[in-house]
C-alpha cells in the first residue's frame, strides 16, 4: 500500500455550507471512506491513507468546494450526487471568464453553463435566425437575452425587442385584475427577470422608457418592420402557424433573431397545431436559419428538474421537424 497525505485549504467558502450542519457532510465522507483519515480544522483539511483513496476523497472535497463557489450553496442533492461519484459539472463548460457572453450587474460575468448553451451562442453569432428548442430549465431564454444585451452593448443593434404569445396556461386572462398591461405583464415576467440580472435598474428603466428595450406581447408585432434590432420570440410553441409567419416576416435587413420553445408545454386550444412544429419542416433548408435542440443534460435548475424531464420524455413523442443542425 502506498500511503499519502494531502492538505486541502478552504479559501473563500462558507465553512458551515461546506462541512454541513453538525459536520454532516464531512462525517458522511468519513463513513464512506473508513480506510482514510480526515482531519479538519477550520479552513484546512488533512487527508491520510492509501494514495488512490486519498485522491478520490480529494476530488470529492474539491467538487463540494467548486459547487459552493459557483452556486453559493451545497444542497443535499448535490452532496449526494458527489458522494455517489457523479460530477455535477460533467456537462458544463469551463467557467473561465473568457466564455462570458456579457458582464451583468456589478460586473458579474454571464456565461454559458452547458455545452449546448455555448453552442447556442456560437450558432446565434453565425446565423441571423436561431431556433432554440428544449425543455424547461435549460437556459434558453436567459442565454438569448444575454446575447441580445451583448449585441446592444457592442453597437451591433440599436434596440432589443422581447416578445411572447400571451396564451393562457390553464388560467383565464380576462379574469385577471387590472388593465391590459397588468394582465399581460405576468406572461412577460421571465424576460424582465433576465434583464434585471444583466442591466442596472436605472439604466434598464431608461432603456425601457426610450424604447431601446421593448417587452411586449406577440400581437403587438403585427404590421411592424423590426430592423437594427435583436429580437427574441419566447415560448414560440404557443404560436399558431399564422402568428409565427407574421413574426418572421417582421424582420428587417439588419435584424438578429432567436426563437425559443418547449414542445412539451404547448398551451394552445385543442386541435390547434403549434406553428413552431410546422416551421421546423418548412424552414429546414434556408441558409442563415439554424436549429439547436437542448435536452435534460442542459438543465441548470434543481437537480430533480432533470429527472422530471427525463421521466416525461419516456411518454412524449420525439421532436418533430427535419431541420439540419
Amino acid at each position: 500500500m502506498s500511503l499519502s497525505e494531502v492538505v486541502l485549504l478552504l479559501e473563500d467558502v462558507d465553512l458551515v455550507a461546506f462541512y454541513g450542519q453538525n459536520d454532516h457532510n464531512i462525517n458522511a465522507l468519513r463513513k464512506s471512506y473508513p480506510d482514510v483519515t480526515l482531519t479538519s480544522r477550520g479552513g484546512m483539511i488533512k487527508i491520510n491513507g492509501d494514495k488512490k483513496r486519498v485522491q478520490e476523497v480529494k476530488r470529492k472535497l474539491e467538487l463540494m468546494l467548486k459547487t459552493i463557489q459557483q452556486f453559493g450553496r451545497l444542497s443535499k442533492g448535490n452532496f449526494k450526487d458527489i458522494l455517489s461519484g457523479e460530477n455535477p459539472f460533467s456537462s458544463k463548460v469551463k467557467t473561465d471568464t473568457k466564455n462570458a457572453i456579457v458582464y451583468g450587474r456589478n460586473g458579474k460575468p454571464i456565461m454559458p453553463r452547458t455545452k449546448n448553451q455555448k453552442k447556442m451562442v456560437d450558432l446565434s453569432e453565425q446565423n441571423d435566425i436561431l431556433f432554440a428548442i428544449g425543455p424547461a430549465g435549460t437556459g434558453k431564454t436567459y442565454t438569448a437575452v444575454a446575447m441580445a444585451v451583448k449585441a446592444l452593448k457592442l453597437g451591433i443593434v440599436s434596440r432589443i425587442i422581447l416578445t411572447r404569445p400571451a396564451v393562457e396556461a390553464g388560467e383565464n386572462l380576462g379574469y385577471l385584475p387590472g388593465d391590459l398591461k397588468d394582465k399581460i405583464d405576468p406572461y412577460l415576467r421571465p424576460l424582465y427577470d433576465a434583464l434585471d440580472d444583466m442591466i442596472h435598474p436605472e439604466k434598464l428603466a431608461q432603456y425601457m422608457q426610450s424604447r431601446v428595450i421593448e417587452v411586449a406581447p406577440l400581437a403587438f408585432m403585427r404590421g411592424r418592420t423590426l430592423d437594427h434590432a435583436f429580437i427574441i420570440l419566447d415560448e414560440a410553441q404557443n404560436t399558431t402557424e399564422t402568428q409565427l409567419k407574421m413574426f418572421l416576416t417582421r424582420l428587417g435587413p439588419s435584424a438578429k433573431c432567436i426563437i425559443t420553445g418547449d414542445l412539451s408545454q404547448i398551451d394552445l386550444p385543442r386541435r390547434q397545431q403549434s406553428g413552431l412544429i410546422k416551421s421546423l419542416d418548412i424552414l429546414s433548408d434556408i441558409e442563415g436559419i439554424a436549429l439547436l435542440k437542448l435536452n435534460a443534460s442542459d438543465v441548470v435548475r434543481h437537480r430533480l428538474v432533470k429527472q422530471i424531464i427525463e421521466a416525461y420524455d419516456k411518454y412524449t413523442p420525439p421532436l418533430k421537424g427535419t431541420f439540419k443542425e
